[in-house]
C-alpha cells in the first residue's frame, strides 16, 4: 500500500517511528517532510500529503504534529479529504468504518509510539462499511447551487 506522510517539527520524532514501522510492514511511504527539527508551518505538510491522497498517488495519508489537531484542520480544508485525529485503535476503527477517513492525524505530544502504531494498524486494516454511513458522507460534500445545506 502507498501511504503519504508528513509532519511539522514537533511531530518529526513520532513520524520517524511511524515511517520505519510502515516500511517494515512492506508499505511504500511517500515522505513529504519535514526532515529536520527546524521550525516549520504544519499546513504546508498537510497540503502536500492531502494533495497526494486526493490525486490518487497514495491510498492514505498520515499527518503528525504536536497534537494532531492543527494537521486535521488543515487537511479537512481539501475536497475529498476526511482527516481524523486518532488517540487509540477504537477511534481508528470507527473513523474508517463509519467515516471512510483517508488521513490519520497523530499528536506527538499526546500519543506515544506504541499507541500511535496500534491506532495506525487499526486504521489501515479497517474497511469502510458504507451502507447507512454513505448518506452522511454525501452530506460532507459542498452543496450544488441548487441544493440547500440543510436538505
Amino acid at each position: 500500500m502507498i501511504i503519504a506522510i508528513g509532519s511539522d517539527h514537533a511531530g518529526l520524532p513520532l513520524k520517524r517511528g511511524v515511517v520505519a514501522a510502515l516500511e517494515s510492514l512492506g508499505h511504500t511511504v511517500l515522505d513529504a517532510g519535514t526532515h529536520d527539527e527546524s521550525s516549520v508551518d504544519y499546513p504546508d505538510f498537510a497540503h502536500a500529503v492531502t494533495a497526494k491522497v486526493a490525486a490518487g498517488e497514495a491510498v492514505y495519508g498520515v499527518l503528525v504534529c504536536g497534537s494532531g489537531i492543527g494537521m486535521a484542520i488543515a487537511a479537512n480544508r481539501h475536497p475529498g479529504i476526511r482527516a481524523a485525529v486518532l488517540h487509540d485503535s477504537t477511534e481508528a476503527r470507527l473513523t474508517r468504518a463509519h467515516n471512510d477517513a483517508n488521513v490519520a492525524c497523530l499528536g506527538a505530544r499526546t500519543t506515544g509510539i506504541e499507541v500511535a502504531l496500534d491506532a495506525l494498524r487499526a486504521f489501515l486494516d479497517t474497511p469502510y462499511e458504507g451502507g447507512r454511513h454513505q448518506r452522511r458522507l454525501d452530506k460532507l460534500s459542498p452543496p450544488s447551487s441548487s441544493e440547500s445545506l440543510l436538505a
